[in-house]
């Protein structure tokens, strides 16, 4: 079994195509995925880009993928700490990274900043390798 983390573009993707995630593959998130997969989806409504319904039913879809949520003290303080490394102001993205690190064998992201900038401290993998 292979254990990817996932971040909120690389899941809104997922649910917005043609993607399947193997019955062998087990995906993984930090808790703010919620929060940022509804705000991102208010966001496209707001400038036009999706109708409230298409953003509602992929949050639907959202809310049935298998992925186990994770935020507990330890990636918090994890996430804290490569923020700080990596010269980020922001740990959202640390969240993920650090759940990367601590339960996961890759990092599925579609930000090519991201994966840039956390290449030598985790795996990136694509939406493909998800299949």
């Amino acid at each position: 079994m292979t254990r990817f983390v996932v971040d909120s573009g690389a899941v809104l993707q997922l649910v917005s195509g043609p993607y399947e995630v193997g019955a062998e593959h087990e995906i993984l998130a930090p808790t703010l995925l919620r929060s940022q997969a509804l705000s991102a989806l208010h966001e496209a409504v707001a400038r036009g880009e999706l109708t409230a319904d298409v953003a509602r039913e992929r949050l639907d879809r959202i809310r049935r993928l298998p992925i186990r949520l994770l935020g507990d003290a330890v990636l918090r303080r994890r996430a804290w700490d490569l923020a700080d490394e990596l010269g980020w102001a922001s740990t959202y993205d640390a969240e993920y990274v650090a759940l990367t690190q601590l339960q996961a064998d890759a990092l599925v992201t579609l930000d090519p900043a991201l994966a840039a900038a956390v290449a030598g401290v985790v795996v990136t993998a694509s939406l493909e390798d998800l299949g």
